[in-house]
């Protein structure tokens, strides 16, 4: 079964992964400048990167153009990521499942007619008009939660709480401009230290704690864009380097939906291997 991922950010790497290993198929698809900020744990850092690769947690995904290069991941065992924010691969393809993952806070063009099975990440979609299925993607209690009918908690504007640090631990740009970056994912800052300037304005660290995430140099700011992430936790740094805990459950409830549907539309794999009477949906 093939798998379109609108999105490759950090939680959609998290649910790519989780479906890379348990044996899906997968195309993912970004935008042309990805503002991803966890970018050690983000397949959209391919688009990027030299040898147009990235490696999360031993899971190649690689920057493509053609169907053959394609088809030549999916032989290597790697996860293709094209350049389409219209989803121009998904007509193409035809895909069996598609996901947004995007994690926009609203719906960016994905509809239900996409795909046999359809699954929204987030507020901005409504189960069973714009997706078949939601997952909740709001920290506490109901993160991961499978949605069928209704959707996602509305946005806050808050990041969730680490430590007793929520709005705290993350920076948005205060003025547009050029980001350079004067330290790197996993150096312990000190607050009102500077991490960064846009233009000549000085980006200074929040909080006490580790840089979990920064905005990649060069990039041009907009006013507003979330650019860095400082975990309060100094004993945490592999985290700066792996999946998170709120990805790793959102990947688990993507795969949850998708086998529901898969089983409760009677598809022949899914019963061969659930067995006639499985009732889990």
């Amino acid at each position: 079964m093939l798998v379109v991922v609108r999105g490759a950010g950090d939680l959609a790497t998290g649910v790519i992964h989780r479906l890379y290993k348990s044996g899906f198929k997968i195309l993912a698809l970004e935008i042309e400048k990805p503002s991803a900020i966890r970018r050690t744990v983000s397949f959209s850092e391919c688009i990027y990167n030299f040898n147009g690769k990235q490696i999360v947690e031993d899971v190649i995904a690689k920057k493509i153009e053609t169907i053959d290069e394609i088809n030549e991941c999916w032989l290597n065992k790697e996860i293709p990521i094209a350049i389409d924010p219209l989803g121009e691969w998904i007509k193409k393809l035809k895909p069996d499942i598609v996901i947004d993952a995007i994690i926009a806070k609203k719906n960016l063009g994905t509809t239900i007619k996409m795909a046999p099975i359809t699954v929204g990440l987030g507020p901005g979609f409504i189960a069973g008009e714009d997706v078949g299925t939601v997952i909740e993607t709001m920290r506490g209690h109901n993160l991961g939660r499978v949605i069928k009918i209704g959707e996602a908690e509305k946005n806050t504007g808050n990041p969730g709480d680490i430590a007793g640090f929520t709005t705290e631990r993350v920076i948005y740009a205060e003025v547009s401009g050029k980001f350079k970056s004067l330290k790197k994912i996993g150096d312990i800052v000190k607050k009102d230290e500077p991490i960064g300037t846009i233009d000549n304005n000085v980006v200074s660290a929040s909080i006490d704690g580790l840089l979990r995430g920064i905005i990649r140099d060069d990039y041009d700011i907009k006013k507003g864009l979330k650019i860095a992430d400082i975990d309060p936790r100094l004993n945490q740094y592999d985290n700066c380097f792996t999946i998170s805990d709120k990805a790793r459950a959102l990947g688990g409830s993507v795969l949850e939906a998708i086998l529901c549907e898969i089983v409760k539309r009677g598809e022949k794999n899914g019963l061969k291997y659930f067995g006639e009477n499985f009732s889990g949906c």
